[in-house]
């Protein structure tokens, strides 16, 4: 257990750590320029005051119908908006990473690390070649689903204004199987954030490569759907997965609309606990649903780094939940990738 330091010191070690966010979401198609100071909770003038080093923007598409026109305008939306998060990086301070090796190269030159991701697999509709092609335009992951059923998987939280029942495929669908395969072959993590539990549990029994919940938090401690029960984090630490807790007050307490730091860490010492330090991680879900009334944007980040610290964790272990395992699942994709 690490002695309790000063905040000079914590400020050091926060200094210090390659500090990386899972999940945060971007405003589309009113995009602000995030090189200067915004509404938003993460832009790049706020990243430089927290000292958050890195950021997975998100590439998000809220589920629409089921249909060949509805994939397609997703399809589209996804690939221009993977373009925009990749051309926010083209500036000397800032370096836009793919892989654990760019990243941690980013830390080093002092550059803030810009990555994406895709969130819902409906934009790729039936069509496996768009994971390849969002690959290349650097996503390092792709969540199955988000609220609402798609052509891949089921979803945590069924959408009835969109003609969904309790399930559409009992989990993954034969073309989600296809998917997961195909993200494997590409080097893309697969996301179970949003995912319902049947399907959360296929991806990872059919997934060569760990899988990963990027933005979710402990239902021992919150009962949310959400949320992910104890066998469900069992079954990421025995694959080599994660589960990265995040910031959004509801998943943390029940029915709140408001949380603290100290609620967040409440769920990641759950999960150190009940599945291994090795297999727990942070993300925010800033821009997306997420904040605490004591790190409220980016420019607070260093308020978590000294609660892990006031609880225990040395400066080994922050490292590995603000980034190490993480940087880890994202070497094992590339290595298990054809």
């Amino acid at each position: 257990m690490a002695e309790t330091q000063t905040l000079p010191e914590v400020s050091a070690l926060h200094a210090a750590t390659l500090t990386l966010d899972t999940h945060v979401d971007i405003p589309w198609p009113d995009t602000p320029d995030p090189a200067g100071e915004t509404q938003r909770r993460v832009d790049f003038p706020k990243m430089r005051r927290g000292g958050l080093g890195a950021v997975v923007f998100i590439a998000y598409l809220p589920q629409g119908p089921l249909t060949p026109e509805g994939h397609a305008a997703a399809a589209e939306r996804a690939e221009a908006m993977l373009r925009h998060i990749r051309a926010t990086a083209e500036d000397p301070g800032r370096a836009f990473c793919a892989d654990a090796d760019s990243l941690e190269a980013a830390k080093a030159a002092g550059r803030l690390a810009v990555l994406s991701a895709v969130e819902n697999g409906y934009a790729m509709g039936e069509d496996l070649t768009r994971l390849i092609a969002w690959r290349r335009l650097g996503a390092i992951y792709v969540t199955l689903t988000h609220n609402g059923h798609n052509l891949l998987a089921d979803s945590a939280i069924p959408r009835k204004d969109l003609g969904d029942g309790p399930t559409r495929h009992g989990g993954l669908s034969e073309l989600g199987h296809r998917a997961v395969a195909e993200m494997n072959r590409v080097g893309l993590l697969v996301d179970v954030s949003h995912a319902s539990r049947d399907a959360m549990l296929q991806a990872a029994a059919v997934s060569r490569s760990p899988i990963v919940a990027t933005h979710a938090c402990c239902r021992a401690l919150c009962d949310h759907p959400r949320n992910l029960d104890d066998a469900q984090l069992d079954t990421l630490r025995d694959v080599g997965g994660l589960v990265q807790i995040t910031a959004v007050p509801a998943f943390l307490r029940k029915g709140a609309s408001q949380a603290t730091v100290a609620d967040y860490v409440d769920h990641l010492d759950y999960a150190v606990r009940r599945i291994g330090l090795m297999h727990v991680g942070i993300s925010s879900d800033f821009d997306g649903g997420g904040w605490l009334t004591d790190w409220p944007d980016a420019a607070h980040s260093a308020a978590l780094t000294a609660e892990l610290q006031r609880r225990g964790y040395d400066a080994q272990a922050i490292d590995l939940l603000w980034s190490g395992n993480f940087r880890r699942l994202m070497r094992r994709a590339q290595a298990l990738a054809e």
